[in-house]
């Protein structure tokens, strides 16, 4: 069997190097928006309702009051609707600059991903014109695999186990001499998701700037910032990225059926290489990798990891999508999800923003979800709880001033 070893040179996990990664894709991605959102802020700087607590491991404590303030960094509204074209082209830019054009052009690339990865990929490959060959399980989304037979990338089926996965990729390997660009656990793709930390920096501070009545009163820039955790190398990036800076950066996982391997793994100190679970969160249904875990176990890149409910997902996704008019996938909000509903980082956050409170930045990390699955998802949800002109009450409880768009 071919080997299937990345075989570009990485880069060093440094800030200089996510600075150096941004300068280089710039020209391909978007520049996704902050938003904020005075419902929100409202809801996540309110206590809990104490029967909200019930059932659940913080049943009969005093809900914590922490005073925050969001930032949504909202990459649903990147490329291919995800962050993942940042690290896609980044790895391919680079395979280009090592082994230059015509001979990447000559092999192409290959992968293997079942949604955001592949399609991509998929973009990169064409913008470059490189031939791509994407490996997805045969049960994957039909809307992804349209998604990324549409970019011109060959698609090749395969069983659901990362086992026929990387069977089917060392054939394209052997076959092609096709160069593999990972989904998530190489230097490269871990510096390509990093700019997105160096951006949400960045445009807080100047929409602090601008508009200071948005954040915390006296501070000027983000004191945290939170992101979704799956294979981790959005979360890794973002940390290498804000490593040098006071930021705090936090994760956030799904706890259905062990979904959250990272935060588990980290508690124990080994890594858990393998997750089965069926989390609504789709796209954080993968274990970390080598790479990512050396970066999300450490204390000093990654300050903390926190799970979440089915429900807290969905709760969350349905004032996203109503109280932002954000059309994000329920991976997306599996960090929002933690600010409202975690106690354990909500106790954090009280305790150390204190009476001042934190700007916290939260990645989107997409919207590649469709009508039916958010059909399906909240089927059986209660119909939308009624507006009273004193307030609204949120699917948690909590009465919140009535929202104000920005």
């Amino acid at each position: 069997m071919a080997s299937t070893t990345p075989h570009t040179t990485p880069a060093p996990l440094t800030r200089a190097s996510v600075e150096a990664a941004h300068t280089l894709i710039k020209p391909y991605i978007h520049r996704t928006p902050i938003l904020t959102n005075t419902t929100l802020n409202n809801l996540a700087s309110t206590p809990q309702a104490p029967e909200a607590l019930k059932g659940t491991q913080w049943e009969g404590h005093e809900p914590a009051k922490p005073k925050v303030r969001l930032f949504f960094k909202c990459e649903n509204l990147q490329r291919i609707g995800a962050f993942k074209v940042r690290g896609a082209f980044h790895a391919v830019l680079r395979l280009v600059e090592e082994r230059g054009i015509d001979e990447v052009r000559k092999k192409g690339v290959v992968t293997h991903s079942s949604g955001n990865h592949a399609q991509a990929l998929a973009l990169a490959a064409r913008t470059l014109s490189i031939p791509a060959h994407i490996v997805m399980p045969n049960i994957s989304t039909p809307s992804k695999i349209a998604g990324t037979q549409a970019q011109g990338a060959i698609v090749h089926f395969s069983g659901s186990t990362s086992q026929e996965r990387e069977a089917i990729v060392a054939a394209v390997v052997e076959q092609t001499g096709a160069t593999l660009i990972p989904p998530y656990d190489h230097p490269n793709i871990i510096l390509g998701q990093g700019t997105m930390g160096l951006e949400t920096q960045t445009e807080v501070e100047e929409l602090l700037a601008e508009k200071p009545e948005l954040g915390i009163p006296g501070k000027s820039g983000l004191d945290a910032l939170m992101a979704p955790c799956g294979g981790g190398g959005m979360l890794s990036g973002n940390a290498v990225a804000l490593q040098p800076t006071p930021i705090r950066v936090f994760g956030a996982e799904p706890s259905f059926q062990g979904g959250d391997d990272a935060r588990r793994g980290v508690e124990s100190g080994t890594r858990i290489t393998t997750v089965k679970t069926l989390t609504i969160a789709d796209g954080l249904r993968t274990p970390l990798g080598d790479h990512t875990w050396k970066v999300i176990s450490d204390n000093e890149y990654v300050q903390g990891l926190y799970a979440v409910t089915e429900q807290n997902i969905k709760d969350a996704m349905k004032l996203v999508l109503e109280r932002m008019k954000c059309f994000v996938e329920p991976s997306a909000v599996v960090g929002l999800a933690t600010i409202l509903y975690n106690e354990d980082f909500r106790n954090m956050a009280e305790r150390e923003a204190g009476e001042e409170g934190w700007n916290i930045g939260v990645v989107f990390s997409g919207g590649n979800t469709t009508i039916e699955a958010i059909t399906n998802i909240f089927a059986h949800v209660p119909e939308e709880q009624a507006e009273r002109h004193e307030g609204v009450v949120a699917s948690d409880g909590r009465r919140v001033a009535e929202n104000v768009a920005g």
